[in-house]
């Protein structure tokens, strides 16, 4: 058994484990945490190591999902089931690191790409129905874990001090990307400004909508969960309606590095549209609505603005596996905008034929 095994065996020692520990092996594809699947005899469960760099403050973090999962429970909804440890905490805070587990979800499958427009809508009305339910839940509870994480002004700020500061001597080696995002800074502000002036409302959102953080049933294709809930905090509907159509209506995954493969499918947003519209119903205001196209593309651009920040700092943040892979995400997430800026129109046809059909 390895140093690093027998960590993690000492550390799932400390949880309230049904059955015994056969093995504890890496898990999935995450950018953030360290993820691990733990098998005992019994049953499975994820066991993680939280990045204290990117949350600081574990304590309130845990305590965010602890009150969103309790909430969506008392509302007969599945959702992500903490595992507390032998104290009754729901985290272990250790010499080398802050470590959670959860249960595992059994009987159940995610995607990294889209693999049909059912699928899609499915998704679509999944987190609808996430953002329904929440609507209940009192904001005010809920810690902000990550300050200004979908401003994108603000991340337009820390991009452009990147730039100037180019620390790591990348400035030279992307300077048409720097200026492609320089050019379009007119379109980062609208968003927020929404939420200043009231116009968008302020909800709580999941904030990280990927296709891959809904886990739905293998047998009958339905959603069951909604998982990673590190980010769920205040924000707005447009952040988790955008995000979700910048990752599943690619035809790519965000690393693609032939961008001859990356493209933004339209029909996929007409599905993920017609799903959230029909969950969110009438709770969706005016603004939002005329803003659901212009969300994709700008929490798009934040994103790849995310990416190539990282790249300029040296990849503190996005976990890499080779020296320009932020670099290359930035370039997927570039060819998405553009092919959105020239379907404009069309989304905007999609989202007014949807709304009416479902009442909104």
């Amino acid at each position: 058994m390895t140093i690093q095994a027998q960590e993690l065996a000492g550390i799932a020692a400390l949880y309230c484990l049904e059955g015994q520990v056969v093995s504890i092996a890496p898990y999935g594809n995450g950018h953030i945490n360290q993820t691990y699947l733990i098998r005992t005899d019994k049953r499975r469960y994820i066991l993680q190591r939280m990045n204290t760099s990117v949350f600081p403050d574990t304590a309130s973090l845990m305590r965010n999902i602890e009150l969103v999962t309790e909430f969506l429970r008392s509302q007969n909804q599945e959702t992500l089931d903490i595992i507390r440890n032998k104290d009754g905490e729901t985290y272990c805070q250790l010499e080398n690191g802050a470590w959670r587990i959860y249960a595992f979800i059994e009987n159940t499958v995610s995607y990294d790409l889209v693999p049909n427009g059912e699928v899609f809508k499915e998704a679509g009305q999944a987190f609808g129905r996430f953002q329904n339910s929440l609507a209940l839940f009192d904001a005010s509870q809920l810690t902000e874990t990550i300050a200004h994480f979908h401003d994108t002004p603000k991340r337009f700020e820390t991009f452009k001090q990147a730039v100037l500061e180019d620390t790591e001597d990348r400035v030279s080696t992307c300077r048409s990307e720097i200026d492609w995002y320089m050019s379009r800074a007119d379109q980062y502000p609208v968003i927020m400004e929404g939420l200043a002036d009231g116009s968008v409302p302020l909800r709580v959102t999941h904030n990280d909508t990927k296709l891959n953080n809904i886990l739905m049933d293998a047998a009958t294709g339905k959603a069951r969960a909604i998982i990673d809930l590190d980010t769920i905090m205040p924000g707005s509907m447009l952040f988790d309606f955008g995000d979700s159509i910048r990752f599943g209506a690619s035809t790519a995954l965000e690393d693609e590095q032939d961008l001859d493969k990356v493209h933004f499918n339209p029909d996929l947003y007409h599905a993920y549209t017609q799903g959230f519209l029909g969950a969110v119903a009438s709770k969706a205001v005016g603004r939002e609505l005329a803003l659901f196209p212009a969300s994709c593309r700008i929490m798009t651009m934040e994103c790849g603005m995310r990416f190539l920040t990282d790249y300029l700092q040296g990849d503190i943040y996005f976990s890499t596996a080779y020296s320009e892979h932020n670099l290359v995400r930035t370039h997927t997430q570039m060819r998405l905008v553009e092919e959105m800026e020239a379907a404009d129109a069309r989304m905007q046809e999609i989202t007014a034929q949807v709304a009416e059909e479902v009442g909104v």
